[in-house]
């Protein structure tokens, strides 16, 4: 029986990713990354999404969206990700096993600030890799694409971004991110949480059913008055100290 579709809200931006099986590589060569832009530019002209911009890296890929209808993610994903499955399989007769480790991890970005971050994000993915210094001297990613001025038609088209982009947005992408600005990204990609102002993300939680994805990962801390007297002193000591 086939899975249901994934409802990703028509006009809201997503972030989504994929990876290798075992983090094993998707692309060994120049031809597998050209290929696969390829089937993306395909997918985009395909199906209902807007794409804003991209990353491929060895053994995975970003993609930074927005569907224009509700089930327009879903099939652009599974026709994408099943179409390079074949070309792969196709071209590497002897590889065995899944390609990619599972369904793609998608999380909603708001279109603002936080829209500029993933983004950014996504496209100095070869830096901190040290695939690449500068990020745009990569030449799978969006970031080389618009530094470079690539001819219409020989990559995947991208749409007008949902804000003003930055005028030196190289320069943006080269400088260092702010280390919890990238855990929360991180933390949003493992989580599927929404990454955006406490209200836009409580709002699209609730719509999306992903509410759960916003509490605090682990157990909760215990009242105050059950603790022993000696906990509680070590309690408020912590207290006293987080508020130096």
């Amino acid at each position: 029986m086939p899975r249901p579709l994934r409802i990703a809200p028509a006009g809201v931006c997503f972030h989504v990713l994929n990876r290798g099986n075992n983090r094993k590589p998707l692309f060994r060569k120049e031809a597998d990354y050209a290929a696969f832009l390829a089937i993306l530019a395909h997918a985009v002209e395909r199906f209902e999404v807007d794409l804003f911009c991209w990353c491929l890296m060895p053994n995975h890929w970003h993609l930074v969206l927005r569907p224009r209808t509700d089930v327009a993610l879903s099939r652009f994903m599974a026709w994408l990700s099943i179409t390079h499955v074949r070309r792969h399989h196709g071209h590497y007769p002897s590889f065995s096993g899944h390609l990619y480790q599972g369904r793609f991890k998608s999380f909603p970005v708001e279109a603002d600030e936080y829209f500029l971050a993933v983004c950014r994000y996504v496209e100095a993915n070869p830096l901190r890799a040290t695939l690449a210094m500068p990020a745009e001297g990569w030449p799978w990613s969006s970031l080389w694409e618009s530094h470079n001025h690539c001819e219409p038609g020989t990559r995947p088209k991208l749409s007008e971004w949902p804000v003003d982009r930055p005028r030196d947005w190289a320069g943006v992408v080269n400088e260092a991110m702010d280390d919890g600005q990238r855990q929360h990204i991180q933390s949003c990609l493992r989580r599927d949480c929404p990454f955006g102002s406490k209200r836009w993300a409580g709002r699209i939680a609730g719509r999306l059913k992903l509410t759960q994805t916003l509490k605090p990962i682990g157990r909760p801390r215990k009242p105050l008055k059950s603790l022993s007297a000696r906990q509680r002193r070590r309690r408020e000591e912590e207290s006293r100290q987080i508020g130096r």
